[in-house]
């Protein structure tokens, strides 16, 4: 609660900040973040840029996913598993990559640690939508089938412990 109060200060908006995801069997859920951008147009690859000074101190140290405990929860999503996306993405699934909606998303997951500086990565492409969606993307989701096919109870232990101490 405190991270949310000094984040409504720093952002002049109520701290929380919402969005709808994609989850389990493509259902569309709304996620909870601690708000960490200034209310300004936003361009994917230069987030930090929109970032306020305590939404970087967030960001960095990922205490901003912490509303996302409420998310688990009520079930929307697991500790572990793929990270929900926006419309666009897991929502157009095909073929054996659907098998990634057959799981609740997670608040970290294998993609969420390989890709844990992906704002720096997309930061100094040419065309950071176009780098995401053909490259980033397309990894995260050969990465999530491959997670869910080595399933188990250890390799969630493992992931939740790298995302701790990492």
């Amino acid at each position: 609660m405190i991270l949310v109060l000094l984040a409504s200060i720093d952002t002049k908006e109520w701290g929380v900040f919402s969005q709808e995801r994609i989850g389990k069997a493509g259902k569309v859920f709304k996620i909870y973040k601690i708000r960490t951008l200034k209310n300004e147009p936003h361009v994917l690859g230069h987030l930090d840029k929109s970032a306020t000074r305590l939404g970087k101190w967030l960001r960095t140290y990922k205490l901003d996913e912490l509303p996302q405990l409420v998310n688990v929860l009520i079930g929307d999503m697991s500790f572990v598993g793929p990270r929900p996306d926006i419309k666009g993405f897991a929502d157009e699934l095909e073929g054996e990559d659907r098998i990634i909606l057959g799981i609740r998303p997670g608040v970290t997951g294998p993609a969420t640690i390989k890709y844990k500086n992906e704002e720096e990565l997309l930061s100094v492409q040419d065309d950071p939508e176009k780098y995401n969606r053909t490259i980033i993307w397309r990894d995260k989701v050969e990465i999530n089938k491959k997670y869910i096919e080595n399933w188990s109870f250890y390799l969630d232990l493992k992931f939740i412990i790298k995302s701790i101490f990492n």
